[in-house]
C-alpha cells in the first residue's frame, strides 16, 4: 500500500516534471510566436505606411495628371483654333489668285476647287465634290468648251485621261473658243492626291505675241538702218572718191605754195571725213553684233612702226616726239586681225598725239609666254598731253565722250575712237585701261592673248654676227635714249649715252673710242647734221648714223655722204639689226647685186578694163594711171563690160559694184560663166563704195578676186596692176613714176 503510494507520488512528480517541461517548451513556442507576430505585425505596419504613402503620390500624380490633361486640352484647342486660322487663311488666298486650283483624291475625286477653277464652268456644268476627274473630262469635251484642234471629243477625252496617268504630267495648254488659253500644271502629291493648278495665260501669249512683232519691226528697223547705212556709205564715198583722187592728183602738178596748200587741205579734210564715216559705220557694226575678225599672221612691231610713220607729220607739226619701246626678247610676228589691230593702234596713238602738244607720245609692247604657242601681250601708249580728270576715268571708252566740254571744244572728233578700241580688244577676248593725271599726261593700255607665228630662225640669229663693240649715242629725250640703249646692248655694244651735242663732244675730247655713233637730228643747241660736221673735222672717222623723222631735211649730198646710214624714227628693230651687220662687214656689204636680166624683147601692152557708171570716177581713175604703160578701156554698165571683155580680152578687169542695167556682181557672175566655156580665167578687182559688214563676202561670192574700198589710192591701184603683169607684157609701171 505504502509502495503504491510512493509510485504514485513518483509518477505525479514525474507527471509535474513533465508538464513544467510541457511549459517551458509551450512558453518558449508562445515567445517564438509573439516574435513571429511582432515582426510580421511590423512589416504589416511598414507595408501600410508605404501603401498609404503610394496612395498619396498617386493621388498627388492623379491631380497633376488632371491639371495637364486640362492644359493639353487647352492646348489642342488653340492649336485647333490655329490650324482653323491657317486653313481659312490659305483658303482665302487661293480664293483671291486668278488661277484655278483644284485638288483630287487618290481615286481622281474632287475634293476642293476655288472659285476661279469652277468659274471655268460656270454656265456649262456645277462641279461639286465628289465629281470624277473623268467625269469632268467628258463634260468639257461634250460642252466643247475648248478647242480640240479638229479631234473626235472621244478621242480628246482619251488623250487628255492618259496624260495623267504617268509619274510625270506635262503642262497642257488649252484653247478655249473665246480666245482665252488656259495652261494646265498638275501633280502628283506624296499622300497621292492629284494637285491641279489651271493658269489663264491669254495676256501673256498677247504679250509674247507683241514682243515677237516689235522684234520683227526692229530688225526690219535694223535692216532699213544697215542698208541706209550702206547706202550712205556709197553715197558719200563716191563723191569723195573724186574730191580726194583729184586733190591727190592736183598735189602732184606744179603749183603755188597757196595753191598746193588747197589741194592738201582738201585731201587732208576728205580723209578726215571717211575717217568719221568709217567710225560710224564701226560704231554701228559693233552696235548690231555684226564685227567679225579675220585673224592672219602679221608683224606687230612693223604695225607699230607704220602706224607711228602715219603721224609723224602731225607729231612734226607740233614738236611731239613719236617713240617706240617694243621688248627686244618678244618675238614680232602673231595671229590676229591687222587691220582690226592696226586700227587699235591708230585709234590710241592718234589720241594721244592729239592730245599732247608737247613732250613725247611712247607706245611700248611687252608680254610672255603662255601654254600653247600663245603670248600675252601687253601694248600702252602713254603721254605728255593734257590728261583726264579722275571723274572722267570710268567714261573715257564711253560712246561719244570727250574729255573737255561741248561749250569750249578744242580737239575735234566723233567720240567713238576709244569706244570702237574697248570693243575691239574686248572682241579679242583682252581689256582695256587707263591711267591719267590732269597736266601730266595718260597711258591707254589693252592685253590680248594671241598665237605666236615667229619663223624657227629669227632675223637676229641670221647672216654674220655683230662685231661692233662701243656705240655712242645721243638723243636730248631720255627715253629714247633709253631704247636705244637696250637695243644695242642685246647686240654686244657697250653704249655711251649723252643728251646733247656738246657733251657727246666732250666726251670724245677726253679721248674714248666708238666703233658707231647715232645721232638724233633734230635737237636744241646743235641738231645731228651739224654734230656730224663737227665730228668730221675733229678726226672722228667711226660710221655714224642719222635717226630721223623727216629724211628729205637732212642738209645737202655732201652731207649726206658723210652718213653711213639714215634710219627713220622711230627706228624699226630689224632695221637696226640689219644696218650694224652692215657696218661689221662692210665688204660683203659692199658687194654689188647681181645686174637685172634684160627685158624681153617685143611685149605688148597690159590690157586693163574698168567698169565704172559715174563720169568723175572714171576721170579719176584715168588720171590716176596717165603715167602707166598700158591699154586701158572704160565700160559704162555691167552689160558692157561684159561685152568689152568678150572683144578686148584684158589681163585684169576692175569692176565697179553699184552701176546701172547690170551691177558688177553680175557682170561678174556673166564673166565667169563665159570663162567656164572658154577655160581662161581673168582677175577681177572689185572697186565699191560700200563699207559694211557682209559686202566683201556678196562680192567674193559672185566670182571677184580681190576688192578696193572707195576713194580709191593710186599706190592701191599701182599694186594691184604690178602683180597681175602677165609674162608677155611690158612692166605696166616704171621705176620713175610715182604711185602715191
Amino acid at each position: 500500500m505504502q509502495s503504491s503510494i510512493v509510485d504514485k507520488l513518483a509518477q505525479e512528480r514525474r507527471a509535474r516534471l513533465a508538464a513544467e517541461r510541457l511549459l517551458e517548451q509551450k512558453k518558449r513556442e508562445l515567445f517564438a510566436a509573439n516574435q513571429k507576430l511582432a515582426q510580421h505585425a511590423r512589416a504589416l505596419s511598414d507595408q501600410i505606411v508605404q501603401q498609404r504613402h503610394g496612395l498619396q503620390r498617386a493621388l498627388t500624380e492623379a491631380e497633376s495628371l488632371k491639371g495637364e490633361n486640362t492644359k493639353v486640352r487647352d492646348d489642342l484647342q488653340r492649336a485647333h483654333s490655329v490650324a482653323q486660322i491657317a486653313q481659312r487663311r490659305l483658303w482665302d488666298a487661293l480664293e483671291t489668285i486668278r488661277d484655278g486650283f483644284a485638288v483630287f483624291d487618290g481615286d481622281l475625286r474632287l475634293v476642293v476647287a476655288n472659285r476661279a477653277y469652277l468659274s471655268f464652268f460656270r454656265g456649262h456644268i456645277a462641279l461639286t465634290p465628289g465629281v470624277t476627274y473623268d467625269s469632268v473630262l467628258q463634260l468639257v469635251a461634250r460642252h466643247g468648251m475648248v478647242d480640240m484642234g479638229g479631234r473626235d471629243p472621244l478621242d480628246w477625252h482619251h488623250e487628255m485621261v492618259a496624260r495623267i496617268r504617268g509619274s510625270h504630267i506635262d503642262p497642257f495648254i488649252l484653247h478655249t473658243p473665246d480666245g482665252r488659253h488656259i495652261k494646265l500644271i498638275d501633280r502628283w502629291a506624296e499622300d497621292g492626291d492629284l494637285v491641279c493648278l489651271a493658269q489663264d495665260i491669254t495676256s501673256t501669249i498677247q504679250r509674247e505675241a507683241e514682243l515677237e512683232e516689235a522684234r520683227r519691226r526692229a530688225e526690219a528697223a535694223s535692216r532699213a538702218k544697215s542698208a541706209f547705212l550702206a547706202n550712205m556709205s556709197h553715197e558719200i564715198r563716191t563723191p569723195m572718191n573724186g574730191v580726194v583722187g583729184m586733190a591727190e592728183l592736183l598735189a602732184e602738178t606744179d603749183l603755188t605754195e597757196d595753191q598746193r596748200l588747197y589741194a592738201e587741205t582738201i585731201k587732208s579734210s576728205g580723209e578726215a571725213l571717211l575717217t568719221i564715216i568709217n567710225d560710224v559705220l564701226d560704231y554701228s557694226k559693233i552696235e548690231a553684233e555684226r564685227l567679225r575678225l579675220y585673224p592672219e599672221v602679221f608683224d606687230l612691231e612693223r604695225c607699230v612702226h607704220e602706224v607711228m610713220v602715219l603721224l609723224q607729220p602731225t607729231a612734226k607739226d607740233k614738236g611731239v616726239k613719236l617713240l617706240v619701246d617694243y621688248d627686244l626678247f618678244l618675238p614680232t610676228r602673231f595671229v590676229a586681225d591687222p587691220g582690226r589691230m592696226r586700227q587699235i593702234m591708230t585709234n590710241l596713238l592718234g589720241n594721244a598725239v592729239k592730245f599732247t602738244t608737247a613732250g613725247h607720245v611712247l607706245a611700248r609692247v611687252v608680254g610672255f609666254e603662255r601654254a600653247t604657242s600663245e603670248y600675252e601681250l601687253h601694248v600702252t601708249v602713254e603721254d605728255t598731253g593734257i590728261g583726264i580728270a579722275p571723274e572722267l576715268l570710268d567714261h573715257v571708252f564711253g560712246e561719244f565722250n570727250q574729255v573737255e566740254s561741248d561749250s569750249n571744244r578744242k580737239f575735234e572728233g566723233t567720240g567713238l575712237g576709244l569706244t570702237i578700241t574697248r570693243q575691239l580688244v574686248e572682241l579679242m577676248g583682252g581689256a582695256v585701261w587707263v591711267d591719267s593725271e590732269p597736266g601730266k599726261g595718260s597711258c591707254f593700255g589693252f592685253k590680248v592673248v594671241v598665237p605666236v607665228a615667229e619663223p624657227a630662225e629669227p632675223t637676229e640669229k641670221t647672216g654674220p654676227p655683230i662685231t661692233l663693240k662701243a656705240a655712242l649715242v645721243i638723243d636730248d629725250l631720255l627715253i629714247n635714249r633709253v631704247i636705244l640703249e637696250r637695243q644695242l646692248e642685246t647686240y654686244g655694244l657697250d653704249v655711251t649715252l649723252c643728251r646733247s651735242s656738246a657733251e657727246a663732244l666732250r666726251v670724245l675730247e677726253d679721248g674714248a673710242r666708238f666703233d658707231v655713233v647715232l645721232t638724233d637730228h633734230q635737237m636744241p643747241e646743235m641738231d645731228g647734221m651739224a654734230l656730224v660736221e663737227k665730228l668730221r673735222e675733229r678726226g672722228v672717222a667711226a660710221p655714224i648714223l642719222l635717226l630721223t623723222s623727216d629724211p628729205e631735211a637732212m642738209g645737202d649730198g655732201r652731207m649726206r655722204a658723210e652718213l653711213a646710214g639714215c634710219l627713220e624714227k622711230p627706228v624699226l628693230r630689224s632695221n637696226l639689226f640689219r644696218t650694224l651687220q652692215a657696218l661689221s662687214h662692210p665688204d660683203a656689204a659692199a658687194t654689188p647685186p647681181d645686174p637685172p636680166a634684160p627685158p624681153p624683147a617685143e611685149l605688148r601692152q597690159m590690157r586693163i578694163l574698168a567698169a565704172e557708171d559715174n563720169r568723175t570716177n572714171q576721170l579719176v581713175f584715168r588720171k590716176m594711171v596717165q603715167d602707166f604703160d598700158i591699154d586701158l578701156r572704160f565700160a559704162n554698165n555691167g552689160r558692157e563690160a561684159v561685152d568689152l571683155w568678150t572683144a578686148f580680152r584684158p589681163d585684169l578687169v576692175f569692176m565697179d559694184i553699184s552701176m546701172p542695167e547690170m551691177d558688177g556682181r553680175e557682170a561678174t557672175r556673166a564673166i565667169r560663166a563665159a570663162e567656164g566655156v572658154a577655160g581662161a580665167h581673168t582677175p577681177i578687182c572689185a572697186l565699191t563704195a560700200h563699207a559694211m559688214d557682209g559686202d566683201s563676202d556678196s562680192i567674193f561670192a559672185a566670182g571677184v578676186d580681190h576688192y578696193l574700198t572707195k576713194p580709191l589710192k593710186k599706190t592701191a591701184i599701182a599694186d594691184m596692176i604690178r602683180a597681175h603683169q602677165p609674162a608677155d607684157a611690158r612692166p605696166p609701171i616704171g621705176s620713175d613714176d610715182e604711185a602715191g
